[in-house]
């Protein structure tokens, strides 16, 4: 079933997968929680379901560069594929990562073994601003279209599909770093030290940032998580006065297609701001208390949020601290059990199976 929408940021018509309303698909738990209704069983996907810690993640990679795998679609589906197959989540996410939009923009990305991602050429001056691209991903990012395609064939037709991108902050503090950070000091630097070349960076990452993720709407995705990974680092002031508005832009585009979730890390404080940028979801890590978030935000549906530490303990410890949240929470309509952040190498796939299976027998049991 397909829909004509209004032209996007680009100005191009696009044809919009629409998921038909009596299907499986729509009415899968994982979507029916994103729009807050009541389900049989609170669903559970979980950040970075496909990676490192998986025997079967090894043998698909070989050693293939990072970003070689992110850009061959066949690879990179059967990643996905094979996590939500092997774990039975409620939803696949779309195995890619984060930094590779910044490559048609102009920056020059590599990941270096042992290092992680590092950029040669991060933004320093406000030439560097000035040269940064707007450019179609449909013609830039191809491969994220294939590999959308062929996730979406591969799937039981219940399982939603969910895409990702990284929000503007974030995006734009890799850009600036050129690799990991601890102290954030050279976005600070521009942050503070010159607020209209910081919007106009902002302004042109949002661009893209909106571009990108209705391209993977249009490749038939069923959801958006948008990821903060950084944005912990922040005080509440400095979020409203440099980041909000960028953020509600790149929400307030997307949203209405499909359900958008909004996920940051490393500061509770935030939480209220993020939630008023408009996400149908909003995705807490774990050191907010979910429910005590979730009134405080008044948002339709949250995401969150164990510790994924607690994966490396014992089975027992894992579904003791997952019947406490599932207890906190308490059947409450819109909930979607998730892990406050990504699973680690060293997490044992067992433990991983186990708490997938305990949430959904327990929720079921105590809906």
């Amino acid at each position: 079933m397909y829909n004509l929408r209004p032209a996007n940021s680009n100005g191009r018509e696009c044809i919009v997968s629409l998921v038909d309303s009596k299907s499986d698909l729509y009415n899968s738990v994982f979507l029916k929680a994103c729009r807050g209704e009541q389900t049989a069983y609170t669903p559970i996907w979980l950040n970075r379901q496909a990676g490192r810690y998986m025997p079967e993640y090894h043998q698909v990679k070989g050693n293939t560069p990072s970003l070689d795998f992110f850009k061959t679609p066949e690879l990179a589906a059967k990643a996905t594929l094979d996590a939500q197959r092997i774990l039975g989540v409620d939803a696949a996410i779309m195995f890619a990562d984060l930094l590779p939009i910044l490559e048609p923009m102009g920056l020059e990305l590599d990941y270096i073994p042992g290092v992680g991602p590092n950029i040669a050429n991060p933004i320093r001056k406000l030439a560097d601003i000035d040269a940064i691209q707007v450019q179609s991903a449909a013609e830039t990012m191809p491969y994220i279209g294939a590999v959308i395609a062929l996730i979406r064939a591969g799937l039981p037709a219940d399982i939603p599909l969910i895409g990702f991108g990284g929000a503007p902050f974030t995006l734009a503090s890799y850009a600036i770093e050129g690799k990991g950070s601890r102290n954030y000091v050279a976005v600070k630097q521009l942050m503070y030290g010159d607020t209209v070349a910081w919007h106009q960076l902002m302004e042109k990452i949002s661009d893209c940032v909106i571009d990108y993720m209705n391209y993977q709407i249009e490749s038939g995705v069923q959801a958006i998580q948008l990821f903060d990974s950084w944005v912990g680092c922040l005080a509440p002031i400095d979020y409203q006065q440099y980041v909000f508005a960028h953020t509600e832009r790149v929400i307030q585009a997307i949203k209405g297609q499909v359900p958008v979730i909004y996920f940051g890390t490393g500061n509770p404080a935030l939480a209220k701001q993020m939630a008023a940028a408009g996400c149908d979801v909003l995705g807490l890590d774990w050191r907010s208390p979910l429910v005590k978030t979730w009134d405080e935000t008044a948002v339709k549906a949250v995401q969150g949020n164990l510790d994924p530490i607690v994966l490396c303990a014992t089975k027992t410890a894992v579904e003791q601290k997952a019947k406490e949240l599932l207890d906190e929470v308490d059947g409450r309509a819109g909930h979607i059990f998730n892990l406050g952040h990504g699973i680690i190498p060293e997490t044992p796939v067992e433990n991983v199976k186990a708490l997938v299976d305990f949430v959904h027998t327990y929720s079921a049991r105590s809906s």
